[in-house]
């Protein structure tokens, strides 16, 4: 990956800090394909810099910079994953719950996060690399990003620089500090674990990121149900393998009966009324709820579901439980009107 670019005097800290804040938002998103949660990427983005500005004497400009800062982003990302537990979703954790059942209590786990379209969509790339490949649909989905988190950390990196970045074999390996022949041997092993748990028809990955007319009126009557606590609206919308889960509650429900058991009780006048608004997460449709509680005059952020809508229906809900997830998204965790 050689490079003529011309650069700036990376001595000063101004021209260097104004060079690697252009890449801030495609490093992020490449940190959070690695770690699962969008605090760690912030994190590592941050530390990345720091790194970059300690050794910046040695760049010596043989391969781009964007290259020479992915590779210091990879590693400080590899460096974290060898002391931290992959991060994880309710399936990953235990058999699906009984909806009759309590639900049971907050785990301390280290939960997959959701990424906001709002700061996907402020992502800027090279402009020979379209910002469409660095946050492509496929790749940035909940259901990737859970099925990468089991591949070991250093196949990981090599999936997401060959497959999601398209960067060569030769490029990855030196990355990577290895070689081409087990660049290549990590790839082929990471692919064959994404077609266990994805499928073959989804590891073939499209760059597609615009929302549909089709996923804009599933979500506009997704809202609507659940404002209006209608089960049979929110049954139509379902598919009949749909699958709810709830972090951090390590608790899901399999099928669309499951789910409607589980949301009677959230929808019964006892419980509240919901507030419901569009909050896109990882190229989703998504919606954040606020509850106003029986007496009160406030509503208060509940939750934030993330739909993955496969022939029209939805086939999963992951429905982040609590209103810290609010602020990244840009809204208020509690309303007055």
């Amino acid at each position: 990956m050689s490079t003529t670019e011309q650069l700036p005097d990376l001595r000063d800290e101004s021209a260097f800090t104004a060079l690697v804040e252009r890449h801030r938002g495609e490093l992020q998103v490449h940190c959070y394909r690695m770690l699962g949660s969008l605090e760690d990427a912030e994190d590592l983005v941050q530390e990345t810099f720091l790194r970059a500005w300690r050794s910046r004497e040695s760049f010596g400009g043989s391969y781009s910079f964007r290259a020479w800062l992915y590779r210091i982003a990879t590693n400080a990302c590899l460096d974290v994953l060898r002391s931290r537990s992959r991060r994880v979703l309710p399936p990953d954790v235990g058999p699906a719950a009984d909806p009759a059942a309590a639900l049971a209590p907050p785990a301390d786990l280290p939960w997959l996060q959701p990424y906001p379209d709002a700061l996907l969509d402020q992502v800027a790339a090279p402009e020979d690399e379209p910002a469409a490949v660095v946050v492509s649909r496929e790749t940035i989905e909940l259901t990737f990003i859970a099925a990468i988190q089991h591949l070991p950390p250093r196949q990981r990196a090599v999936l997401i620089l060959r497959d999601v970045l398209g960067w060569t074999a030769k490029d990855t390996a030196e990355l990577l500090e290895g070689t081409v022949t087990s660049a290549n041997s990590a790839l082929q092993r990471a692919r064959a674990t994404l077609r266990q748990r994805l499928g073959e028809r989804r590891t073939d990955w499209r760059t597609e990121s615009s929302p549909s007319a089709e996923e804009r009126e599933l979500l506009r009557r997704y809202i609507e149900a659940h404002e209006r606590s209608d089960l049979d609206a929110l049954a139509a919308l379902l598919r009949e393998d749909a699958w709810l889960a709830m972090p951090p509650h390590p608790t899901w429900f399999a099928g669309r009966a499951a789910i409607l058991v589980a949301a009677s009780a959230s929808f019964d006048s006892s419980f509240g009324t919901l507030r419901s608004i569009p909050a896109w997460a990882n190229r989703q449709p998504g919606v954040a709820h606020y509850l106003r509680a029986p007496g009160s005059t406030e509503w208060v952020g509940l939750a934030i579901d993330v739909l993955r809508i496969e022939d029209g229906l939805v086939a999963e809900i992951t429905s982040f439980d609590g209103a810290e997830y609010f602020a990244a998204f840009g809204l208020e965790s509690v309303l007055d009107r």
